[in-house]
């Protein structure tokens, strides 16, 4: 089992963006997509202020978000990144696993990558994701950058929201091509 450090705030604004947007669906009758909990069980507790500052993991976490959108199945992960390129250890063999599979039951699986020093969101679709993987395991890079990314799946937030649809709709229309 992993054990947890806290680090702070980390990758707070993203899954505060993603948690706002999500609600913002669910309320337009959009989609339903839930945050995963990640399962852990807490080792010490701060007695002041009643918040967890170590524990380890109960098991490995598959995605951070399960839903549906307009009948689809869609999972996803977010992942934040404050440089132009992106490290592959930050993706687990289990979550690429577990979207493979996903996947094979009709479903949508992706990344929301936010490229915090140019405050840019990404939709990184599991099959590009793959190739990049892929490239990796066959004894290439070990990392991709943003000029890598296709241009079409930079998503531009407005109001505080990420336009997540967009994103699922680029990846289904590239599908059906």
């Amino acid at each position: 089992m992993g054990t947890w450090k806290s680090r702070g705030l980390r990758g707070s604004v993203l899954e505060d963006v993603i948690n706002y947007t999500i609600r913002h669906l669910r309320e337009a009758n959009l989609a339903v997509i839930q945050k995963v909990p990640t399962p852990i069980t807490p080792i010490e507790i701060d007695k002041t202020t009643r918040h967890i500052t170590l524990a380890y993991f109960d098991q490995k976490s598959t995605v951070d978000y399960l839903g549906v959108v307009q009948g689809i199945p869609i999972c996803f992960d977010a992942k934040e990144c404050a440089s132009d390129t992106f490290p592959l250890q930050n993706i687990h063999p289990h979550q690429v696993a577990f979207m493979r599979d996903f996947e094979k039951q009709g479903g949508i699986s992706f990344f929301i990558l936010y490229f915090s020093a140019r405050q840019e969101y990404y939709y990184l679709r599991f099959r590009e994701m793959l190739q990049y993987w892929e490239r990796r395991e066959a004894g290439g890079r070990k990392s991709f950058t943003v000029s890598e990314l296709d241009p079409a799946f930079f998503l531009v937030e407005k109001r505080n929201l990420i336009p997540l649809l967009t994103g699922v709709q680029r990846d289904l229309d590239g599908r059906e091509n």
